[in-house]
């Protein structure tokens, strides 16, 4: 089995809690060979703990290390397009952390470098990867008429579930230029995304292309993307959000938000006329929480309910596992860019209801 050569750009809690660990759980595919971080002592300690020895400060010098086959962009979302184009304009293959970007240019600008280089990009939307979702996605293809579909993810803030779990380390040697160049980036890019906005539309819009992302994303693959955003609300902020989607002959609701609750609430759920189905995820920061599918219907004079466990295996190894096939055999992945560009404009949708 070929073994891919990875550069790992960004190596903050979403490296070191997932990825770096599954990287080298599927040594058999995968060979970390590059880090990058902005970070000096961070990236020396990731180095000498994967043991790593090409280490970079830019993005762009390591997407131009001639053995790397892909790279994975992890870093903050300012920066997400910039580092993917880098490395795309070196022919390396792209796993980009959602949000893939912030606005409609710079996705554009992704694509325009992946087709130039001739390779692909997947956005990691590791919920659509889960084998619960995927049976649900299929069961719902043969269910009889949709009536009702909710999507919702309330959660307590990930530094709850991550201080109580992992040891990730932090350190204070960013310079003040770069967390000033950070926030400058951010309000150009929501700017260009949402036009001139209160900062309550602002921080409604970096939750959605943040947290909600995962959940509107997954319902587009199992229930289609929404005729309109018939109505939307939202309150302490914008850090929490809810709206009612429109399709054919039935309505989706959405609700989201972040709280100081030590639980993780994220489940779609579609309903028939006699029979529900039920995704429900757990946090992805405790690895190996299985995903569940709950299956409830009525069948004559009976109610039965089922509860569908297809693996241990958390949906982020099998996002791996499948962006090695994506990479070895050539293959187009489900969630490409053009995908993403779907959930930049159901976004902008929400925001223009909240006006």
């Amino acid at each position: 089995m070929k073994r891919l050569k990875v550069g790992v750009v960004g190596l903050g809690e979403v490296a070191q809690i997932i990825h770096l660990p599954i990287l080298e759980t599927l040594s058999d595919r995968y060979e970390i060979a590059a880090l990058c971080d902005i970070s000096p002592q961070l990236l020396q300690a990731m180095g000498e703990r994967y043991r790593v020895r090409k280490l970079y400060a830019d993005a762009h010098t390591m997407a131009a290390q001639p053995d790397l086959d892909a790279v994975f962009v992890l870093n903050s979302d300012e920066y997400h397009a910039e580092c993917a184009i880098a490395a795309l304009q070196q022919k390396k293959h792209v796993l980009i952390e959602k949000p893939m970007a912030l606005n409609q240019a710079d996705a554009d600008a992704i694509i325009a470098a992946r087709d130039e280089a001739g390779v692909q990009v997947m956005v990691g939307y590791m919920r659509r990867f889960a084998p619960a979702f995927v049976q649900a996605a299929e069961k719902v293809r043969s269910m009889d008429q949709i009536q009702y579909a909710r999507v919702r993810d309330i959660i307590g803030q990930n530094r709850l579930i991550i201080e109580q779990s992992s040891n990730v380390l932090r350190f204070q040697d960013i310079s003040e230029e770069m967390m000033r160049d950070k926030s400058e980036r951010a309000q150009r890019m929501v700017l260009d995304a949402i036009g001139e906005a209160p900062p309550e539309l602002v921080s409604a819009y970096r939750l959605l292309c943040g947290l909600s992302s995962h959940d509107l994303s997954a319902m587009r693959e199992i229930i289609g993307v929404p005729k309109r955003v018939k109505a939307a609300a939202q309150w302490n902020g914008g850090r929490y959000i809810s709206a009612l989607l429109e399709y054919d002959g039935f309505y989706t609701t959405f609700e989201t938000g972040v709280d100081n609750q030590r639980r993780f609430d994220a489940h779609i759920e579609v309903y028939s006329s006699a029979k529900s189905l039920k995704v429900q995820y757990d946090t992805p920061y405790i690895r190996h929480l299985p995903t569940r599918l709950i299956v409830s219907e009525t069948i004559g004079d009976a109610y039965y309910e089922s509860v569908v466990r297809p693996t241990f295996k958390d949906p982020y190894t099998h996002e791996l596992e499948y962006f090695y096939d994506v990479v070895t055999q050539e293959l187009q992945p489900k969630t490409t860019p053009e995908d993403f560009k779907q959930d930049l404009s159901l976004f902008q949708g929400i925001i223009e209801s909240l006006r």
